[in-house]
């Protein structure tokens, strides 16, 4: 069976059932290849024309190699334009974004594709569902809105206000350019699109069921439309919507697993069900991902007779944020007063997260260091250097460990099967901590702490209290932290840094940071703070907040206008 991959976006993380078998009804784009008589003959075959809407979850994955972390301060790229991922070329010299063109950001082409097939695939709903019943109908609709409005997410994050074509707003119902009023529309603003994308969630969450049956376990519920909600309101200021939707999440029976590191096992994703909201599942041989031949560090080559690519790896901004596991902070220059290494009694997040020098993995020792006198150890140590590539190497010091399938030598010859986790409550409750805390901090100072704590304590740390948080921006301080440590490597960092206005203040004009470890003659370390962009400084300008709009709609939308500067 080809394109076996299984969206299990509720708790239950089951597979939609028969999602492969419909793959040629799931991509049609008119009724030239399938007829609507074939679509909506029976319940079953309209239902996963009604499921096809999901597709936009795979959009932005970690494990498909969209690493947006790269564009922040917690990944490195160790190519320059290798395999097409130009991490680099971006964040340094700013290659591909320009006037016409966000560039790897760029997703103004939703509009012909998600966008367009939902509002038709909604249309289709009232004009031939009808036989299957009202309330078949509305719950339907309603996922179909759900799925729009994530997809409306993604335009609005990019480019602030967005043009709203839905079903209703053309001349004569779809706004899909076959009248020229339809064509020119003029673009909402920032604030009245995303009221559009929380009303669509709104309504998708007063009208999704609580579960499904068996058959169709997978699809959107009133969960994880309020789990969005709590999200997608921090983007809109809407601190009291992102609250209670955090709220009603919690209501509906969300709890964290034990374990951090389980969440991110392949094989363990059926014991998570509690604290994952939404998945994208693979299916082992069948349908697949390539993130451990793109991640893996460089002496896991000898499983597979490969060599490996490390994408990607941590910078030392990343490793240096993770606390020490009785909770005190991590300080390169007192590390040594009571710990016999910089890694090891760190929190268990740092060590579910990355691959360090000393690190266990596949039974062996990580060895990022540089030998002095001896052989250099066997993952190596590479500095970047401006254009070129590291062929594989760290060179920070650190591999990626979250999402690696351990103990799996066949993820060459087969792919990975890792789940992408989309949505998980972990996030709703900092969610709802910075939501309590913007909403006013002095009133709700207990209830944010509470939510964050709630992190917390699930790996050990202990709770933080008003004394470390007293006002406001101390708070603030603390939950930034709390969320890289937390999400860091799972797409959030890029995306917090521009809602919170403060990608000018961490990454323009800056430098990331590794560690070069030198081992000794007499075997022990030497630890160095390094450049790892050869000296050149990243750019992130006021303008890139809203990145500006495709030439083409420029010009073919007589309405529509480019964002400022551009």
């Amino acid at each position: 069976m080809k394109n076996k991959i299984k969206y299990s976006i509720c708790a239950a993380l089951v597979a939609l059932v028969g999602l492969s078998s419909c793959n040629d009804v799931l991509d049609i784009n008119s009724t030239n290849t399938f007829s609507d008589q074939a679509v909506w003959s029976s319940e079953s075959t309209a239902d996963l024309y009604v499921v096809a809407s999901y597709n936009n979850l795979q959009d932005f994955m970690v494990v498909g190699g969209g690493l947006f972390d790269t564009y922040a301060d917690l990944l490195k790229s160790t190519n320059w334009d290798a395999r097409a991922s130009r991490y680099n070329k971006v964040v340094l010299r700013r290659d591909g974004i320009q006037k016409g063109s966000a560039g790897p950001f760029g997703c103004w082409g939703l509009y012909t594709d998600r966008i367009r097939r939902a509002n038709v695939c909604y249309l289709d709903i009232d004009r031939y569902g009808k036989k299957f019943g009202d309330e078949w109908c509305d719950i339907r609709k309603a996922e179909v809105r759900f799925c729009n409005a994530i997809t409306y997410w993604y335009l609005a994050r990019v480019y602030g206000g967005v043009v709203l074509r839905t079903p209703w707003s053309g001349k004569y119902g779809m706004s899909d350019g076959m009248y020229e009023e339809d064509i020119h529309l003029k673009r909402s603003t920032e604030e009245e699109t995303y009221k559009f994308i929380l009303d669509e969630l709104q309504f998708a969450a007063e009208n999704l069921p609580d579960e499904w049956e068996d058959k169709w376990l997978g699809r959107a519920t009133k969960k994880i439309a309020y789990a969005f909600i709590s999200r997608i309101a921090l983007y809109a200021h809407e601190w009291q919507m992102a609250a209670d939707a955090a709220e009603k999440v919690k209501e509906m029976g969300a709890s964290l697993v034990p374990n951090y590191a389980d969440l991110f096992v392949a094989d363990k994703l059926k014991n998570n069900r509690s604290e994952v909201i939404s998945v994208v599942e693979f299916l082992e041989k069948d349908k697949t991902h390539s993130y451990d031949v793109l991640m893996r560090p460089a002496y896991d080559g000898n499983i597979t007779q490969s060599q490996m690519t490390a994408e990607c790896v941590p910078t030392a901004e990343f490793a240096d944020a993770f606390e020490w596991k009785d909770g005190s902070e991590f300080s390169w220059d007192n590390w040594n007063k009571s710990h016999s290494d910089p890694y090891t009694d760190r929190e268990p997040r740092f060590h579910a997260t990355i691959l360090y020098n000393g690190a266990n993995w596949e039974g062996r020792t990580i060895e990022t260091f540089v030998g002095q006198g001896c052989p250099d150890g066997t993952d190596h140590y590479v500095e970047y250097q401006s254009t070129q590539c590291t062929y594989g190497y760290t060179c920070t010091g650190y591999y990626m460990r979250k999402y690696l399938q351990e103990g799996y030598a066949n993820y060459r010859a087969d792919g990975s099967y890792t789940p992408e986790l989309i949505l998980r409550y972990a996030e709703v409750l900092l969610n709802k901590a910075e939501a309590y805390a913007m909403l006013n901090y002095s009133a709700n100072a207990q209830k944010a702490l509470d939510a964050l704590n709630e992190v917390r304590e699930r790996v050990q740390l202990p709770k933080k209290t008003l004394t470390d948080a007293p006002d406001l921006e101390s708070f603030m301080q603390i939950l930034r932290k709390e969320r890289i440590c937390e999400l860091g490597g799972e797409n959030f960092r890029y995306w917090d840094l521009r809602r919170w206005k403060l990608s000018e203040e961490v990454l323009n004009n800056k430098n990331m940071h590794g560690t070069k470890i030198t081992m000794k003659w007499d075997g022990s370390y030497e630890y160095e703070y390094v450049d790892v962009d050869a000296g050149e400084k990243r750019s992130f300008e006021k303008r890139d907040y809203y990145f500006s709009l495709p030439t083409d709609e420029i010009t073919n939308n007589k309405l529509a206008y480019d964002n400022p500067d551009w």
